[in-house]
């Protein structure tokens, strides 16, 4: 029952080595053709089945997703670029005023030193204007009670020359000579 179809392999022997024939379908196709024919058909297939249209779109979305991240961090990218910015214009706004402060901080401190000097000048003057002014009182004051004292010791003096030495007869004479004076007027 041999298949009349069915090629058989032979066996040649050539000078001590042994040659085999290759294996064959249908007399014609042998393994390498048959790996062929088989690719063949596989492209054949995924190209029926339209898989590289399928994998060009997703190709082409995951094109378009990277797209629009990369357009998402540009914008991102520029939105920090404007923060960047506005916190160094803030930071140098902020030295700014913080220089501005320390300095009117400054002349503040040697307006108050200059007033608290001149403050310090008046109070002195004024002391002084009192102390003088008190002490030209109690020169006064001193003045007067010596004069006081050596007027009531010259009182007392006259009186008492005045006791030793006129008798009633002067005395007559002094209040007449007095009387006169008054009524000559």
């Amino acid at each position: 029952m041999a298949n009349p179809h069915a090629e058989t392999t032979a066996t040649v022997e050539h000078g001590g080595a042994v040659e085999h024939a290759e294996p064959a379908a249908f007399g014609l196709i042998t393994a390498p053709m048959f790996i062929g024919l088989a690719m063949l058909v596989v492209i054949a297939i995924i190209i029926a089945k339209k898989v590289p249209a399928a994998i060009g779109k997703a190709l082409d979305s995951k094109i378009d997703v990277i797209r629009n991240q990369l357009a998402e961090a540009e914008s991102l990218r520029k939105d920090a670029e404007k923060l960047k910015a506005e916190y160094e214009a803030k930071t140098k706004s902020a030295d700014t005023e913080a220089a501005s402060i320390v300095d009117r901080a400054r002349h503040e401190a040697e307006a108050i030193v200059a007033q608290a000097k001149d403050n310090a000048e008046v109070l002195v003057e004024r002391r002084q204007r009192m102390a003088e002014d008190k002490i030209a009182a109690e020169e006064r004051a001193a003045v007067e009670q010596l004069r006081a004292t050596a007027a009531d010791a010259a009182r007392e003096a006259a009186a008492r020359i005045i006791r030793e030495r006129v008798d009633a007869k002067a005395d007559e004479t002094l209040v007449a000579d007095a009387i006169r004076s008054i009524g000559s007027r």
